[in-house]
């Protein structure tokens, strides 16, 4: 429960229709298997106490109490269990049958949640024997408990506040308005659905979709259970395929026809952020008191057994990055093109260096001349030879500007540069910030006359991991008349230069997209040693690949500093020392917070994901803001 995790578990148990006896025992069985694995949550599958293909059988007596008198051993069974547990039964109250849900913790039964709605279609005919759920909260005895039943009941952790739990069974998902909408609304962070949905040809996707789709409209955790082998295979099969999503994403998800245990963990901190972020999603004040049901849970460490990426910002299976690939160069080409049109430019200065910022902006900047049946030749692309640029970055930016047909153009800053320095008094053989900095100002007072020569524009090349390190010169490459990397990280730089490789067909040009892959990145600002690139940018502020991950963690969920530290182990095991770690992730928030006033005055620049530093959309900070509250947490760990 640390850091907001708590584990759940969907439970496909082994069972024989209407054989109680024989399921209370399996039920029991995965209850104590699925607490020593540490589940605090556990679902089992709709009416899995009885079995939910028992027919007619539903009618009689014998099994309906057999059913209660299961119930209360499993519940027995809970005694001493640390974790809540939702299992299915047929439940006869004032002479009627309802397909309910029961909640069971530490050895007793915390309330009764019958289905709300019941497939009478097709293959079901749940009202022939079942009746929809009471609208208002009742009390019922079961033995000597009184026991509240009612669709809207809700399960709250009194110990972790932001652990409250709603139930749907098996149609309740399906149906237009499914119960979980309201208790979501009500506070439910996690829904549990007790499922018994048989197997068709495409019901698998569909099923998946629902499960993501709804947890991702909610903003919360979801545990389907399904119903498997052992259900009657009369007129139809059941596979056992279970799910956990949060917020949209298939956490984990069991083999088809396989009883068993599928486990996760639900990031309830997360969700809670995600609900504080979204204005749409507008919580209802209170339900009524005898809505909400309390329970207690120990507070301890949860271990992850969840996946963390170490590379958020980018898709991991070919098919589906290339297609995310696409639709950013588009994203970003389209918002060119639309200040090209607004302008009425015909005419945009690029920067290339031959590093791969200014090559994906070379890139999109061609797409959006070729939207547009602009000529490539309006695009002038200019190298700006300095002290500390290399032979093979040179060569790869001319290489590439001639291959995309753009206008080339040299301008070395060296002499103007040299006579800067004599004006101000800067020693030449003194490399420091200014005389790094006075070479990244003269290269965009360049960009910025040419643009004006020409009647053009200026576009910018910085991306949003230097935005966010301010590894930017202010008023240098800081500055554009349009920004089109400007919310796209350095990881995701490589992979989107990777891709247009991919699907390059000249020859000269992939070559030279591949090589530019493979040099190191530098502002070569520096003088080369031996001809070699001596400035290496992760030498200085550290790998991209961490500081992307902190980024991505702190801007879109605002997890605190220990959060994130705790997740980089993790997701960098075996490649980063935990030392390494901690103090490149120390030196972000220093840079995050001391470099705002850089990104309080950006130029316009597309968005293209969920992470932006825009101080017109995305991030509103004040420019002095003090990063002490983050340090200190950081402070205090060994």
């Amino acid at each position: 429960m640390k850091d907001g995790y708590i584990k759940v578990a969907a439970i496909t148990p082994d069972l024989r229709v209407a054989d109680v006896n024989y399921n209370t025992e399996r039920i029991c069985e995965k209850i104590i298997e699925c607490s020593q694995a540490g589940a605090k949550a556990m679902a089992f599958p709709e009416l899995c106490i009885t079995g939910y293909s028992c027919g007619d059988l539903f009618l009689q007596d014998i099994l309906l109490n057999k059913a209660v008198k299961g119930l209360k051993k499993i519940a027995k069974c809970t005694e001493g269990i640390d974790a809540i547990v939702f299992v299915g039964l047929p439940l006869c109250v004032k002479g009627k049958l309802y397909n309910a849900a029961a909640a069971l913790h530490n050895g007793e039964i915390l309330g009764i949640v019958p289905k709300t709605f019941l497939p009478n279609y097709n293959e079901f005919y749940e009202a022939r024997y079942f009746t929809k759920g009471m609208e208002e909260t009742v009390f019922i005895e079961l033995g000597d408990e009184e026991v509240p039943m009612g669709k809207h009941l809700l399960f709250a952790c009194d110990t972790m506040k932001e652990f409250v739990i709603g139930v749907e069974i098996c149609e309740d998902l399906w149906a237009p308005n499914p119960p979980s909408i309201r208790q979501a609304l009500f506070g439910a962070t996690l829904i549990v659905n007790l499922s018994a949905s048989d197997e068709a040809v495409g019901k698998e996707d569909y099923r998946r979709a629902l499960v993501c789709g709804q947890s991702a409209r909610l903003l919360c955790g979801y545990v389907y259970a399904g119903a498997g082998i052992g259900e009657s295979t009369q007129d139809v099969v059941y596979a056992g395929h279970s799910l956990i999503a949060e917020n949209g994403v298939l956490l984990a998800e069991s083999a088809k026809y396989e009883n068993g245990v599928v486990y996760s963990e639900i990031d309830l901190q997360k969700l809670n952020a995600e609900r504080r972020r979204n204005t749409t999603f507008e919580p209802i004040d209170a339900a009524n008191e005898d809505e909400i049901v309390p329970f207690s849970l120990k507070r301890e460490h949860t271990a992850l057994t969840r996946k963390i990426d170490p590379s958020p910002f980018i898709p991991h299976g070919k098919e589906e990055r290339d297609k995310r690939c696409e639709e950013i160069l588009s994203i970003q080409a389209m918002g060119l093109r639309k200040r090209l049109l607004h302008t009425g430019c015909q005419c945009a200065a690029v920067g290339i260096s031959g590093g791969l910022d200014s090559t994906l902006a070379l890139l999109v900047t061609v797409r959006a001349f070729d939207s547009l049946l602009l000529p490539r030749s309006g695009i002038r692309a200019v190298t700006m030879p300095g002290f500390g640029t290399t032979d093979r970055t040179y060569t790869n930016a001319v290489k590439m500007i001639k291959s995309l047909g753009a206008s080339f153009q040299e301008v070395s800053i060296k002499k103007a540069v040299e006579v800067h320095f004599g004006d101000i008094g800067q020693d030449v053989s003194k490399h420091d910030v200014t005389y790094e900095n006075a070479q990244a100002r003269e290269r965009t007072q360049i960009l910025m006359d040419i643009a004006n020569k020409e009647g053009g524009m200026v576009i910018g090349t910085g991306d949003l991991s230097e935005l966010a390190l301010g590894w930017a010169t202010y008023n240098g490459d800081h500055m554009s008349m349009y920004a089109v990397n400007a919310s796209v990280p350095k990881t995701l730089v490589r992979h989107l230069v990777r891709y247009s490789a991919d699907i390059c067909k000249d020859i000269g040009l992939k070559e030279a997209l591949l090589d530019v892959l493979d040099t190191p990145v530098s502002p070569e600002l520096l003088p080369p040693e031996e001809g070699e690139i001596s400035q290496k940018t992760e030498d200085l502020v550290g790998p991209y690949e961490l500081h992307d991950f902190f980024l991505y963690y702190m801007l879109r969920f605002g997890f605190p500093p220990k959060k994130i530290y705790r997740l980089a182990k993790l997701a960098f095991y075996g490649i980063y020392e935990e030392d390494v770690i901690l103090h490149w992730l120390r030196n972000f928030y220093r840079r995050f917070f001391s470099q705002q006033f850089k990104r309080s005055c950006l130029p316009d620049g597309p968005k293209v994901g969920t992470v932006a530093v825009s101080p017109r959309g995305d991030l509103r900070m004040p420019s002095d803001a003090s990063a002490a509250v983050w340090l200190k947490e950081l402070e205090k760990i060994k």
